[in-house]
């Protein structure tokens, strides 16, 4: 049977150059007690058809270091399954609202994309929290059908610019910087909005027109102001932490401890996620390792796209771009790369 016969209806890319790219909010962790040397994953948020949150009893008993990023005491937290929790339990620490919380960065106060919190924390990493700063409203003239913007959000209702190109619009407006909140485009509020709809709302603004965007920056430490950073694409094969497992949370079932990716997967991941970009706009490694796990035992491209259908529905992937990830899992198998 050909692959996509009877599937869902194929949907247009989400966006162009306008990128988007997620930082996943967390599940529920039952009975993890004394894990040792592992890493901690903050899955895609639990949704209705989720498991339920486990008794607080059962939550598993690990303590984080903590400072606010632009300087503070260090606070110890624990007792959270997911970003939200996260930043609620950052907020007692310090006695601030959880929405001020914009993103948090791993082992470093500085903000810098490639440290970025998301699909997991290592059981001996420093959590720094950056907050929000000064708000700025900026009128941006879109001279070229790409601003040259990679979004991405926290999670927890805020989008972010993670990557600014070199030489695009954006990349010319000195005000603007990797690490701002997007709050609004032409006074549209965008807060509790995702990364792709902040992305392809940027996307379909006209040429050759103004707009006018709210952003919020994060409060800066003395030694971080005026530096600006384009972003980068995170290296291959990075792991947090220095564990020798894993522990991934699902949006459903529980939450496993597993070793860390295979030199097949990490390659088969670093491929998906380089198609990820080409054909959707999009860079997301945790998504690229979710489709390498669900293609990695399966005989055939059909069964491959039948899996990604309850797996992952919603991204509605064309054909096309199907038959290239099984392409690329088989080759990174066989050492092709």
């Amino acid at each position: 049977m050909p692959l996509g016969l009877g599937r869902r209806k194929k949907a247009s890319p989400l966006v162009e150059n306008e990128e988007a790219e997620p930082i996943r909010a967390g599940l529920n962790v039952p009975g993890m007690d004394g894990l040792d040397g592992g890493v901690v994953g903050l899955g895609e948020g639990a949704t209705s058809e989720g498991l339920p949150p486990p008794p607080s009893s059962m939550r598993p008993r690990l303590i984080f270091h903590t400072q606010l990023a632009h300087g503070s005491p260090t606070g110890r937290i624990e007792g959270f399954s997911n970003v939200r929790e996260l930043y609620a339990k950052i907020g007692e620490a310090f006695g601030i609202p959880p929405s001020e919380v914009m993103f948090c960065t791993l082992n470093t106060h500085k903000v810098d994309m490639d440290k970025l919190l998301g699909g997991q924390i290592g059981l001996e990493d420093f959590i720094f929290a950056h907050i929000k700063g000064q708000k700025k409203e900026i009128e941006v003239f879109k001279g070229e059908d790409a601003l040259g913007l990679t979004i991405t959000d926290n999670g927890a209702g805020y989008a972010f610019i993670k990557r600014i190109r070199e030489g695009s619009v954006i990349h010319q407006i000195q005000v603007i910087n990797v690490g701002d909140m997007i709050e609004s485009i032409n006074g549209h509020r965008l807060i509790g909005c995702r990364h792709y709809e902040v992305a392809k709302m940027l996307k379909e603004l006209p040429k050759g027109k103004e707009f006018t965007i709210k952003l919020v920056e994060p409060l800066k430490a003395f030694d971080m102001i005026s530096q600006r950073s384009g972003g980068s694409r995170s290296a291959s094969g990075v792991q947090l932490g220095t564990g020798r497992g894993t522990l991934r949370l699902r949006s459903k079932g529980p939450a496993t401890v597993e070793e860390l990716p295979s030199a097949f997967e990490e390659k088969a991941i670093e491929k998906v996620d380089d198609l990820l970009e080409s054909y959707m706009g999009i860079r997301d490694s945790e998504l690229a390792a979710t489709m390498v796990e669900l293609g990695k035992d399966k005989k055939n491209p059909d069964e491959f796209a039948e899996a990604l259908d309850e797996t992952l529905g919603d991204f509605a992937f064309p054909d096309e771009f199907v038959f290239d990830v099984w392409g690329a899992i088989g080759d990174a198998k066989v050492g092709r790369v």
